[in-house]
């Protein structure tokens, strides 16, 4: 049915490498007999059953189901009246308290299939999830849940990409290590690099993060009780060191020269101007309409939930792959940055994720929404940090920490 894009062995590899991060991105051990959903588009099916295989034998209870097709979708969307859309499937709550793992390998067969869709439509299914995201996310601050994800290559995005199947499966197989002998062994030593400078990063106190290249002269308060995060197993692959910063302090200007494609719709050339927090002006070269429905979609929808930096020294990506996951963590020449509107990070709050209740979230600026939005920019910039003793030092330039 689809171009075979993996041989056997790199298919193999692929499934040891997103049990790695699955383990690694859980905070307690997977025990045997333990739930781990397996979600899957239809041109991910060979993966799919390579690593149902694998959990088999490790003793776990792989729980397969397939995505939505394209059609699938945009029939939700169409064709289904507001009850219908918002309605959670009986069980669905069930199957979430009792998942110990979910492993989701994106292969999307079109990206602008939604496109035509009335935006707060897009809005009202996704704060219909609500429910089922409240779940996952106290259980994985208990420790007892977890995540990974992973993209197989699609004619969709490789011709986003501008790129052929073929290209776009070597960009992936060498962006996840697949072209090493023992991926998983290099993943463990990346993930040791990593730790150096998050580390060297938690070992400064900042009070804010200035960040200036040609197009962005951006302003973010750290707030109290952060440390920063990297390579935790939740993306396969994943480059970047992240932190939730204080929603409430970020002023200036941030322009995403990278694309975004969001619920099959792209918006290009965003601009966004903070003012007390908040997006107060948003332009957009091309998805303006959709842009701005998403960044009104909830109250915590236009405040920031993540800032983040990529070292080219990692990363090994360096060409526009049409997919967040990948154009988050780009490498290339400058290394990159992004930002997230909407949904903070409970793991990069210094005590138990489970204590940040819902007080302390307002408290300590820890944004809330149901977006989650990646917005990538590429260009060369440097990034200073104002420390609590008044010292600025430059922690980030020339597509690099400092370290």
């Amino acid at each position: 049915m689809f171009t075979p894009v993996f041989t056997p062995d790199e298919l193999e590899k692929y499934a040891e490498v997103l049990l790695w991060g699955l383990k690694r991105g859980k905070k307690s051990p997977l025990a045997k007999s333990s739930f781990i959903l397996v979600r899957y588009h239809l041109p991910a099916l060979p993966l799919a059953e390579e690593l149902c295989a694998l959990l088999h034998d490790e003793g776990m209870i792989p729980v397969p189901r397939m995505l939505p097709t394209p059609r699938m979708e945009r029939d939700l969307y169409t064709k289904a009246n507001n009850k219908r859309l918002t309605t959670l499937i009986p069980g669905e709550r069930d199957l979430h308290n009792h998942l110990h793992g979910t492993i989701s390998l994106l292969a999307p067969q079109s990206l602008t299939h939604l496109s035509g869709v009335e935006p707060e439509r897009l809005a009202m299914h996704q704060q219909s999830r609500q429910p089922v995201q409240h779940i996952t996310r106290t259980r994985e601050e208990m420790g007892a849940f977890g995540w990974t994800l992973c993209v197989y290559p699609t004619e969709a995005q490789a011709q986003a990409a501008g790129l052929s199947l073929a290209e776009y499966a070597h960009e992936i197989k060498n962006a996840c290590l697949l072209t090493e002998g023992d991926p998983v062994q290099s993943w463990r030593m990346l993930a040791r690099h990593a730790e150096d400078i998050r580390n060297w990063l938690n070992s400064m106190d900042m009070v804010s993060l200035r960040t200036e290249s040609d197009s962005v002269d951006l302003l973010v308060t750290l707030g109290e009780r952060r440390v920063w995060a990297g390579i935790t197993g939740r993306n396969i692959p994943s480059f970047e060191m992240y932190v939730s910063p204080d929603c409430r302090g970020t002023e200036g200007v941030y322009y995403a020269d990278l694309p975004s494609y969001r619920s099959g719709n792209i918006v290009k050339g965003i601009r966004l101007e903070f003012k007390g927090g908040r997006v107060t002006s948003l332009t957009a070269e091309e998805g303006h309409s959709f842009a701005v429905e998403q960044v009104n979609s909830d109250p915590g929808a236009a405040l920031l939930g993540e800032y983040a930096l990529v070292d080219r020294r990692f990363s090994r990506i360096g060409r526009f792959m049409a997919n967040t996951l990948y154009d988050e963590n780009h490498g290339g020449r400058h290394g990159s940055m992004h930002i997230a509107l909407g949904q903070s990070y409970s793991n990069t709050f210094d005590g138990p994720p489970e204590d940040l209740t819902p007080e302390l979230r307002r408290s300590f600026g820890f944004n809330t929404s149901t977006l989650h939005w990646d917005m990538v920019n590429t260009e060369s910039k440097r990034v200073t940090a104002l420390l609590r003793s008044g010292e600025k030092r430059t922690i980030y330039e020339n597509g690099r920490f400092t370290l």
